[in-house]
């Protein structure tokens, strides 16, 4: 008897998840909840289109910020919408379920931090390197290194308090994680890390 009250839970158990899976998994719900966010996602590239348009200036003034820009924008995407993921497929572990000095939680977005610091870094240089093996007039290694670095830092920590956010909330609302965080963060990334960059050229320029 003990043995077949054991499969009858295991069986009821499965039932669930298999029901729960195949809505999770579904086209509808994937269409449903991530194409909002695809849609906010077009426009935040836009948007970020406005705002290097309004660098005109700082684009003149500091020769090879053009080079770097495009590097800005797809270093901040690529860690900050991999923070994301990490932390959707953390969520639905169970390994997060708020925010407190949780080891999963503080080791996510600290990683992803340095990685911003590390990869800022070296975009910078390789902005420089590449200018000038190009031929094209740089404003320096220098310059440049610490433009990206300001820009690269202050867009990640703003970022990494959004992903944190973004995705407890979207699961405390009965969303899925995975098809919203990322479009949200790309959305979001684009016009954080060109505003950013703005600002950092701003201030390199007025030291």
């Amino acid at each position: 008897m003990p043995q077949d009250t054991d499969d009858e839970d295991e069986d009821y158990e499965l039932g669930i998840v298999e029901e729960y899976m195949g809505e999770y998994g579904s086209i509808s719900s994937i269409v449903r909840e991530a194409l909002p966010f695809e849609l906010m996602a077009t426009i935040g590239g836009v948007a970020s289109g406005v705002i290097l348009s309004g660098m005109t200036s700082e684009l003149a003034l500091i020769p090879g910020l053009i080079v770097i820009t495009p590097a800005v924008l797809g270093m901040r995407g690529n860690i900050s919408c991999t923070l994301g993921s990490r932390l959707g497929s953390a969520i639905h572990m169970g390994l997060i379920t708020k925010i407190d000095r949780n080891p999963e939680l503080l080791n996510n977005v600290s990683g992803s931090l340095l990685l911003s610091l590390i990869m800022s870094f070296i975009l910078g240089i390789i902005g420089h390197l590449i200018t000038i093996g190009l031929g094209l007039q740089s404003a320096g290694m220098y310059t440049l290194t610490l433009i990206a670095v300001l820009a690269g830092v202050s867009s990640g920590i703003i970022l990494s308090v959004v992903a944190v956010l973004l995705a407890l909330g979207m699961f405390r609302f009965g969303f899925d994680p995975d098809n919203v965080v990322t479009p949200a963060i790309a959305t979001i990334g684009d016009i954080v890390s060109m505003f950013m960059l703005f600002m950092s050229a701003k201030v390199v320029l007025l030291i």
